[in-house]
């Protein structure tokens, strides 16, 4: 007969007590207390079922308000308070027990008989037993659970030590359920070694990953410690000494609004300032390498004006003359205004409500500039202006700034040989600095500046590398949007910049420089525009230099031409500008002494006054016997010089047949292309001197001399061979050259005159020479084009296209020589 016991139900939501656990319930839930009052009653004897001589309940599980098949038959050991002030009652568990049909007892508890369920135990469960006794003393000596390990290991029972496993926090509700279940002790020791050993690794894997966190929150925790107290301490320094503190250059950063890639050049260079000692050198680099980065522009821009009258008027009223060149400025202008405004239709609207990262260009989130592309690069022409000193470059670039409404900054060139005045110096050395180009940004204050290259043809090269190399890049616009300065060393976009260059010969610039720049040529001033610079422009501002008022001196425009003519021959007007401020200065001292009163008018005859005597009369001006082409053997040619156009006299002599010698010798300094104008001259005549009724024949026997001054000035270039044909014939013949002819050209063996460059040049020079007559390639007739009319209607220009012609033209005619 099976033995039934009957006994409270006491459910246990979510929970399961195993046979030897201790479990304190909370006496305040109405089941539980239920179960312990009716527990406590007495209970009859019945037939088939024992009395209960103390109190006992049934604990069974209740999962998802399902009650589990098997329960624990616990003793309630004890009733009190909580140090809370709630009622709790401690259970002990005993042995499992089945759950049988309902009964009835006192109380209001549910009574249910209890079956004892008897367990199988095998060979291997001792063995399991004592391995999972050992793993849990173990953990337990880890932990510290002195008293813990004592009551352990007085556990011998194999069932009684599977069951120590319910005790364990890291088993869930099924877990705990399913070793309530399991009535093999073998079963339930391997379940529980598994469990175990499980809970074993996660729980190394998390100390390990905790130690991992707590070291790395530790590591913060002192470097944030640590970081403070550096702060403050160079608080304290930062205040004695007036430095800057590395937080201080963070805040500076984050509140510049850089663009992206330098934001974060410039914090990653913050962390470095922050790390180092202020005693360190890398402090100072740092430093200085920070203010240059936020002393940039960065989000500054200039708008464009692209008013084209407006900007032809600002020319006219800066400028005198030079037509051509402010026609070529208003055409370049003119097309910067049209891309512009054909981009801004292509361009749509940003959008304004998403935020701009900290950081951030806010031009990454803003219109694109009016002059960028559809390749997002902004394009367009580099004007090299070229031409003599004096004649207005570096103002005309100061205009083209203005009439663009940008900022206008000038980088001198000239004698620069280093490349890192270009690119920069790397941040290693002492006293590195950005490039000039970076510097110039800086100082325009403006990241779209008209930034003029000045004297690019005076750029040398030596050890420390070739400037026009790193030229290249910045003029080139499908390069510039990507310079790289070596200083800064992150990208800088120039494509914006409008760079003008100017220069004063195109021989000393690299082709492959040159080849990025459009050349815009300015010839030089003539008579008149010099007349018109010197009344409106250099006058009033040499009067404000001397301290007199406008109404104090005034030059009549017969002195300010007898000025341009007589006394400062030059294509541009620096020579004028000195001479006007030398009468000042003349008028200025008399009246201190009193030798003269305000206002004072200057007329041509006053000049010699204050000046003295000409320095520069023409030729056609001097006495007949005294000029140099009153004999045989000279001849005028025209050159063109870093000066502009000048004369050029060549002269020529022939030896006594009697002293010897015989050959051609060439003084004055004369390049290459020259010498070969002089052979090719002499070879000319001496093949055809009968059709030209010359006396050739002895020329094999005489020594010929071709001497070009002035001697100690060097001279090369192909305009010189008609000339020095001219002057041989000359000497040949007896016949001298014309006062009033000059000539250019280069002559070929078979007599052609060829073409050659600079013909405005070489114009305007004889007009100012005084020369009325003027010989030039037949092929350079064009070129007359370029000439102001002015200056055409007062000269009488020959174009020809052989050599007989320009004797013919150039030489006396015999019988004036024979009259003589």
């Amino acid at each position: 007969m099976t033995e039934y016991r009957l006994l409270p139900l006491l459910p246990l939501d979510d929970d399961v007590v195993l046979p030897g656990m201790v479990v304190p319930l909370d006496a305040g839930d109405p089941e539980i207390r239920a179960a312990v009052e009716s527990a406590q009653a007495k209970t009859p004897a019945l037939p088939g079922i024992r009395s209960v001589s103390t109190a006992e309940v049934l604990i069974v599980p209740r999962v998802s308000g399902e009650y589990a098949e098997l329960g624990t038959v616990a003793t309630i050991e004890r009733i009190g308070r909580m140090p809370g002030g709630r009622t709790a009652v401690l259970l002990r568990g005993g042995h499992r027990a089945r759950v049988g049909d309902a009964g009835e007892g006192p109380g209001t508890a549910k009574w249910v008989r209890a079956e004892r369920v008897s367990e199988i135990t095998d060979e291997r469960s001792a063995t399991l037993a004592a391995e999972y006794k050992s793993e849990v003393v173990a953990r337990l000596r880890q932990l510290g659970g002195g008293q813990m390990i004592e009551a352990i290991e007085q556990v011998e029972d194999p069932s009684s030590i599977a069951d120590l496993a319910g005790n364990a926090p890291y088993l869930t509700v099924d877990q705990k359920l399913e070793l309530l279940r399991l009535t093999d002790v073998s079963t339930r020791l391997e379940r529980a070694l598994a469990w175990n050993r499980e809970h074993r690794a996660e729980e190394e894997v998390t100390d390990t990953i905790n130690r991992d966190v707590a070291e790395g929150m530790e590591k913060q925790q002192k470097e944030f410690l640590l970081r403070r107290q550096l702060e403050a301490i160079r608080k304290e320094l930062g205040e004695l000494d007036g430095g800057t503190t590395g937080d201080d250059y963070r805040s500076r950063v984050e509140a510049a609004g850089l663009p992206e890639h330098v934001y974060r050049a410039a914090m990653s260079e913050v962390d470095k300032l922050e790390r180092a000692s202020e005693q360190s050198p890398e402090s100072g680099w740092i430093k200085t390498w920070l203010d240059t980065v936020l002393g940039l522009p960065w989000q500054t821009r200039t708008t464009d004006v692209h008013d084209i009258a407006g900007a032809r008027a600002v020319l006219d009223a800066d400028h005198a003359g030079l037509d051509d060149v402010k026609e070529r400025i208003i055409e370049y202008l003119a097309v910067r205004a049209r891309r512009a405004e054909r981009n801004a239709g292509d361009i749509r609207e940003p959008d304004t409500t998403a935020p701009t990262p900290v950081g951030q260009s806010d031009r990454n989130s803003d219109t694109v500039p009016s002059s960028v592309d559809q390749r997002g690069r902004r394009s367009g022409a580099v004007l090299a202006l070229v031409g003599p000193p004096g004649v207005g470059k570096t103002s005309l670039g100061e205009s083209v700034a203005k009439a663009m409404g940008r900022k206008f900054v000038r980088v001198a060139l000239g004698g620069v040989r280093d490349e890192a005045e270009i690119r920069g110096h790397r941040r290693t050395y002492v006293g590195a600095l950005p490039g000039r180009v970076v510097r110039a940004i800086a100082e325009a204050g403006s990241m779209n500046p008209v930034v003029l290259l000045d004297e690019v043809d005076k750029v040398g090269a030596d050890y420390r590398g070739d400037p026009t190399a790193a030229l290249l890049e910045v003029l080139d616009p499908e390069q510039n949007h990507t310079f790289r300065d070596h200083y800064l060393e992150v990208e800088l976009d120039l494509s914006d910049v409008v760079f003008l260059a100017t220069a004063n010969a195109l021989e000393t610039i690299p082709e492959p420089l040159l080849d990025r720049m459009e050349l815009v040529t300015l010839d030089g001033y003539t008579e008149q525009e010099k007349v018109v610079i010197g009344r409106d422009h250099l006058l009033p501002r040499e009067l404000e230099r001397a301290g007199m008022e406008p109404s104090d001196v005034a030059f009549t425009d017969a002195a300010l031409s007898r000025i341009a003519a007589e006394y400062t021959r030059e294509a541009g007007v620096r020579n004028a500008n000195r001479t006007i401020a030398k009468v000042l200065r003349k008028i200025a001292t008399r009246v201190a002494l009193g030798e003269a009163t305000l206002p004072v008018t200057v007329d041509a005859g006053d000049l010699e006054t204050y000046l003295g005597r000409p320095r520069h009369l023409p030729e056609s001006s001097l006495p007949a016997s005294t000029r140099r082409t009153a004999i045989p053997g000279v001849a005028t040619g025209l050159a063109v010089t870093g000066a502009g156009g000048d004369v050029l006299y060549i002269e020529a002599s022939l030896a006594d047949p009697e002293s010897g010698g015989s050959g051609l010798t060439l003084t004055g300094q004369l390049g290459d292309v020259m010498k070969e104008s002089a052979q090719i001259a002499l070879s000319y005549l001496r093949s055809h001197g009968a059709e030209l009724e010359l006396p050739v024949g002895d020329l094999k026997d005489r020594a010929i001399h071709l001497h070009v001054p002035a001697g100690a000035v060097p001279k090369d270039g192909p305009s010189a061979g008609i000339t020095m044909t001219t002057a041989l014939a000359s000497l040949l013949s007896g016949r001298v050259v014309r006062t009033d002819v000059a000539m250019t050209g280069e002559v070929s063996l078979t007599g052609r005159v060829l073409p050659i460059g600079g013909v405005k040049q070489k114009l305007l020079a004889a007009h100012r020479a005084g020369l009325r007559t003027v010989i030039i390639p037949a092929r350079n007739e064009p070129d007359l084009d370029d000439v102001p009319a002015e200056i055409l209607a007062e000269l009488d220009v020959h174009p020809v296209a052989e050599v007989h012609e320009v004797i013919d033209l150039a030489l006396t005619p015999a019988r004036v020589v024979q009259a003589a």
